[in-house]
């Protein structure tokens, strides 16, 4: 009974798998696809007109893409590293007994995921107060602290006992000893888990480019994406025709373009997942439970 059971649990989520590879799977093979195959047979798996049209459109300027790659890659770092480190510390402070503003401080983390100043209030702060525009630190100081990760994290170090830190304290360990021996270590998923929401809002952040850069060279690589991805549905359009920006019959992929800089969008994500995986479920339940 219990061979079948485990046998039943098995093909299940061997078919749960291969619905979700499929997706994926149709999106490697639609970015080889010609715009025709495309129009007369669907998205495939394996095309019938295998194609590097949509890969040489979008690198029709390689400089752009790869200057924009080096933009994303710097400050999806930056702010990984620095984003944790002010979080997970702000975090700790709070779970302090002996700090008698911890209530304070919780309250103030906790306001900004109900209110804000608004788009016109953020632009005219970080334009003309804080003269961030062109800036490649306006790709990183706005979403550099989140109140929702920072209350995450709390709740992550509530459930090291205090005992632990009352210990280190009567062996003459100092705040940043206790913070960076003990808490951190033993919250090593939690603070993995962190660092991969971090890295995956910096990752796809596009708006801020939208906003607050005019100069090309400091375009994130989502942005740059989307750019191309509108420069293509243009040169798809009548006008494009009218004035002569595509010849009659030339093919411009469209379709298969889009699934290509899915692709090159989520390529290093894929390739860095894999390193978090064994922390992130981990990490999404300390804390759920106190011992």
């Amino acid at each position: 009974m219990k061979k079948k059971t485990h046998m039943g649990i098995h093909v299940i989520m061997i078919i749960t798998s291969i619905l979700f590879v499929l997706p994926f799977l149709i999106i490697v093979g639609s970015s080889f696809q010609s715009q025709n195959d495309l129009i007369s047979n669907g998205y495939r798996i394996i095309p019938k007109e295998a194609t590097l049209a949509s890969y040489k459109a979008i690198l029709a300027s390689p400089d752009s893409l790869v200057r924009s790659y080096i933009i994303t890659i710097f400050t999806s770092a930056v702010s990984v590293v620095l984003g944790t480190v002010m979080s997970s510390s702000c975090a700790f402070v709070m779970t302090r007994k002996d700090y008698k503003y911890r209530n304070v401080l919780t309250f103030i983390m906790f306001v900004p995921m109900l209110l804000n100043g608004g788009m016109v209030a953020s632009y005219i702060n970080i334009t003309q107060f804080l003269g961030l525009k062109n800036s490649i630190l306006v790709l990183i100081l706005p979403g550099l602290v989140s109140s929702w990760y920072i209350l995450l994290m709390k709740g992550f170090f509530s459930s090291i006992p205090y005992e632990i830190i009352e210990s280190a304290k009567i062996d003459g360990a100092n705040e940043f000893e206790i913070f960076g021996r003990i808490v951190i270590p033993l919250s090593k998923p939690a603070v993995a888990t962190i660092a991969l929401f971090y890295l995956l809002a910096s990752w796809n952040e596009w708006y801020n480019s939208m906003l607050y850069i005019d100069d090309p060279k400091l375009v994130k690589l989502q942005y740059l994406m989307m750019r191309i991805q509108s420069s293509i549905e243009f040169l798809n359009s009548a006008e494009a025709l009218q004035y002569g920006a595509v010849q009659a019959g030339q093919e411009v992929p469209q379709a298969g373009a889009r699934m290509a800089m899915c692709l090159l969008a989520v390529g290093p994500m894929l390739v860095i997942f894999p390193f978090f995986q064994k922390y992130f479920v981990q990490g999404l339940t300390v804390g759920s439970v106190k011992g």
